[in-house]
């Protein structure tokens, strides 16, 4: 993939802000994507500092290695959920901070071969990395109607999960669901016309679903919660920015364990009319913030 990203950064004052970024530190950007979060923060430790870029998308290492190259950055393929492995392998005990932008990238949605959008006449694949594990389309085909139902359910807060998964059962009868425009068109044909239209696609929840079981998102993110404390310096920030209730909950919960967590938000941090206005994305993504706790502190 030669092209350059797309992808708008949200809340990168306020990521700064929170990250109390100073130079000469060392800062891991969890979740790379696009690479706007990983240049501000490289272009604030300077060169006597290292930012360390993790994704799980291949796509996103190769263009971030071409994109910001020349800025104190080290790039690694791997799922954040195992940054200590990560740090091992670089000889770098702790850090100072910890990026996680927990959210869907605007190139991953811009790409047709990987199913993320309602419109992609690819795959419904949703990996984010395209050579582990098993494509949503798989799932969609191969899971009995109660677990399909449960799945959409659990993951993606739809109400209507019973009848999307029985819709998805009857239509895969007749021949296997592939396309991601394919199965949004399902999904759409088995809710209820709303009285009032909604802003989001009626999709949306179905796809989310989807995608965290592919990828297995809530878990990482539980998992990376865990060990991040074990690998940040004292005093050292988390920051970490989520677009659905199910992440937002996890930090929620992580962040009131004061033996280990000195809260910094007790709301999350939201964008501005302004930046919801510039980049429409923003509207839903949650920051919360945490340093390590030098003593005990009431919780959040």
């Amino acid at each position: 993939m030669n092209s350059s990203s797309i992808h708008t950064s949200v809340l990168p004052t306020e990521v700064l802000s929170f990250l109390a970024v100073r130079k000469g530190a060392r800062i891991i950007d969890g979740t790379l994507g696009g690479g706007g979060h990983t240049r501000l923060l490289a272009e604030a430790v300077g060169a006597d500092g290292l930012v360390i870029a993790i994704d799980r998308d291949p796509h996103a290492i190769e263009r971030g290695a071409r994109e910001l190259a020349g800025l104190p950055v080290r790039f690694a393929q791997a799922n954040y959920c195992d940054i200590p492995e990560v740090l091992d392998a670089l000889a770098i005990d702790a850090v100072d901070g910890v990026l996680l932008d927990v959210g869907l990238s605007s190139d991953q949605l811009a790409d047709e071969s990987r199913g993320f959008s309602f419109e992609a006449d690819g795959p419904l694949d949703l990996r984010f990395d395209p050579t582990e594990g098993e494509p949503a389309w798989r799932i969609v085909n191969r899971l009995k109607a109660d677990h399909l139902a449960d799945l959409i359910y659990e993951f993606g807060e739809e109400r209507y999960s019973r009848r999307i998964a029985r819709r998805i059962v009857l239509a895969r009868e007749k021949q296997p669901i592939r396309s991601a425009r394919e199965f949004a068109l399902l999904v759409r044909s088995a809710i209820p016309r709303q009285k009032q239209p909604s802003r989001i696609h009626p999709a949306t929840r179905t796809f989310q679903a989807l995608r965290i079981a592919v990828n297995q998102e809530l878990k990482s993110l539980q998992i990376a919660l865990q060990r991040i404390p074990q690998r940040l310096l004292p005093s050292g920030r988390l920051v970490v920015i989520s677009f659905h209730s199910l992440e937002d909950r996890l930090v929620k919960q992580a962040f009131r364990n004061a033996q280990i967590w000195e809260c910094l938000t007790r709301s999350p941090i939201e964008a501005s009319d302004d930046e919801t206005n510039r980049n429409p994305r923003s509207r839903s993504a949650k920051l919360r913030a945490a340093q390590i706790a030098p003593l005990t502190f009431p919780p959040c």
